[in-house]
């Protein structure tokens, strides 16, 4: 992935997202947005994030997308589209080329080699070794 520069990613993003959202209507509204932004500040959602992560959910990109809708509130309906889909592009971009959880694991080229059948029974009857 690393041979594909951020200005590739960005147009295949766009084409995506210009397939998920083909009309304004389709874009998420500034209400929308806000809802999102204040249910991530809510206390349900601040405890799962704890108990799931160990830390507090981060919610600070939840409100950069309601401050750039209200920014946009004002254009033409296809304009706010394309900029919309821009943004979201360019987060989706930023994902796709920035570190993962996968960059952890090494891709196998073979199978992992096949125990008999016969050889797990036996050390599972075998019991523990005690000294």
């Amino acid at each position: 992935m690393s041979n594909i520069d951020f200005a590739t990613v960005v147009k295949q993003e766009e084409a995506n997202l210009r397939r998920e959202y083909p009309t304004a209507d389709d874009i998420p509204s500034c209400w929308r947005l806000f809802d999102e932004f204040l249910s991530c500040n809510g206390v349900r959602m601040q405890m799962t994030s704890l108990y799931r992560y160990g830390h507090m959910s981060e919610c600070s990109q939840k409100y950069e997308d309601f401050k750039f809708c209200m920014s946009i509130k004002s254009s033409h309906p296809e304009e706010k589209r394309d900029a919309w889909i821009h943004r979201r592009a360019v987060w989706w971009a930023h994902r796709r080329l920035g570190k993962s959880s996968e960059d952890v694991w090494d891709v196998r080229t073979e199978p992992l080699p096949i125990q008999p059948l016969s050889e797990a029974v036996n050390m599972q009857t075998a019991g523990p070794v005690v000294m």
